[in-house]
């Protein structure tokens, strides 16, 4: 096990352990001479466990798992996996190219169990320049089984990248009533936790018209009886709305649309991003026709199923009528009027956000650079824009969708921003990147944007080969 004395820094430290920073754990791996640590509050790896509805598919082919767009060669591919567990010839045969949530969270957790620079059971409590010493200062508790705090402890390391990813996002006007126990308000990100109690529910809503609502409603419509479903759903989009799945419309999704994007102005990127919701948020084309052909199925014998499917519609308030109801005061958006829904459960499949940084990187506030509207300023290497007197690197996964764009969250770019982010930190390129990813070229000076290459002047001396 990597365990260099306490005051021996570390080449980076890891905040969070999710897709992102597994997938930077996983390339960081086999680079020789480089010290990495990566801790997680959790007590073991888990992906949206809650969500891991059965045929519920990644968005994303196979091959966006945690290396393989930056080396298909490493040994913690998602084929890889499939050799260990002796599955390569039934997935060749399945013929699947996106696969099941559940498929996707077991190939995450072997690589989890398997790289030695992971340390669950680790709260991070505070991040500080230290600039006697030249370094980053990591605070963390160390927790029991129990999630009890065991342990203090202090890292120190020359960088550090955030991964903690996001949280589930509840609107202001349900938040009283979510957070108050024993009331039938979840979060979608709850749902497998409470489903057999929602599925007994009298009248069931579900808020939110994005794959995770749509994949909620299509689960309890499967399992409500024919004519007596009692389901509503609701969403404040305009339509029950595609996903944007075109070949050329995913080009979004490059590197090569991240680099034009983060050469735009700051109100272009705002307006952008409310813009393009359509490109991450809308429903799967094959989720929403399995929701009609099960509509359409309870139609069969006569009679129309006891669901209400109505976009544009909004919650202005909400309240507790007993133990178990819920009255929603609704509002549509196209027609201005209102009206009152009585409800015995409610899932608010609402998305996510990122998580505040603050409470993590208060001790360096002092040094942050930010932007009009007091956001963190991201660089093309994803580092946190810093004090010239900082010289270690803060880098950032999934909290730059307001630098780099839509492609932030998505899995798709995860093994590239993490080879960019080591061939940085490195200062050398173990992962040679392409130099063009996309037919779209999205801006008109000089064709493609390009991304500068890896800076040299470090506090990291750059590997060699067998250091």
């Amino acid at each position: 096990m990597n365990t260099p004395a306490p005051h021996t820094p570390r080449d980076l430290v890891g905040i969070g352990i999710g897709p992102f920073n597994l997938s930077l754990a996983a390339l960081a791996d086999p680079l020789a001479g480089l010290d990495t640590v990566f801790y997680d509050q959790r007590p073991a790896f888990h992906w949206h466990p809650g969500l891991l509805i059965d045929g519920a598919r990644v968005q994303v082919p196979f091959l966006a798992d945690l290396v393989t767009l930056a080396d298909p060669a490493s040994p913690w591919t998602f084929l890889n996996h499939l050799k260990t567990r002796e599955r390569l010839f039934p997935f060749y045969f399945a013929e699947r190219f996106h696969i099941q949530r559940a498929e996707y969270d077991a190939y995450c957790r072997w690589v989890a169990d398997n790289l030695p620079a992971l340390r669950f059971h680790h709260q991070v409590d505070a991040v500080r320049w230290n600039p006697e010493r030249g370094l980053f200062e990591v605070d963390y508790t160390q927790l029991d089984t129990t999630g009890e705090a065991e342990a203090l402890g202090r890292t120190y390391t020359r960088n550090v990248v955030l991964g903690v990813g996001t949280e589930p996002h509840v609107p202001d006007p349900l938040k009283p009533l979510a957070d108050a126990p024993g009331v039938p308000v979840i979060h979608a990100a709850h749902y497998l936790d409470h489903r057999e109690t929602l599925l007994d529910a009298g009248h069931i809503t579900v808020i939110g018209t994005g794959q995770s609502g749509a994949e909620v409603f299509l689960d309890l419509l499967r399992h409500r009886p024919t004519g007596h479903e009692k389901i509503h759903w609701l969403g404040r989009t305009e339509a029950f709305a595609p996903m944007e799945y075109s070949k050329l419309g995913l080009e979004h999704f490059t590197p090569d649309y991240t680099h034009y994007f983060h050469t735009l102005t700051e109100p272009v990127r705002d307006r952008l991003i409310t813009a393009q919701w359509q490109l991450h948020k809308g429903i799967d084309a094959d989720t929403a026709a399995a929701i009609h052909d099960e509509l359409y199925r309870r139609t069969l014998d006569g009679g129309w199923p006891d669901t209400v499917l109505t976009p544009g519609v909004h919650v202005r308030t909400a309240g507790r009528l007993s133990t178990t109801q819920v009255e929603l005061h609704l509002e549509h958006t196209q027609q201005h009027t209102r009206t009152r829904l009585t409800t015995d459960a409610v899932i608010l499949a609402t998305g996510y956000r990122e998580r505040p940084l603050g409470r993590i990187l208060a001790g360096l506030d002092p040094y942050m650079r930010r932007d009009n509207r007091e956001r963190p300023r991201v660089d093309e290497h994803f580092r946190l824009v810093l004090d010239p007197s900082v010289t270690g690197s803060v880098y950032v996964q999934n909290a730059e969708t307001h630098t780099h764009g839509v492609g932030a969250p998505d899995l798709g770019l995860a093994a590239w921003r993490s080879a960019t982010i080591l061939n940085d930190l490195t200062g050398r390129e173990p992962y040679p990147l392409p130099h063009r990813t996309a037919y779209t070229t999205f801006g008109l000076e000089n064709g493609l944007p390009q991304i500068p290459s890896a800076r040299h002047h470090r506090a990291l001396t750059p590997l060699t080969e067998g250091t």
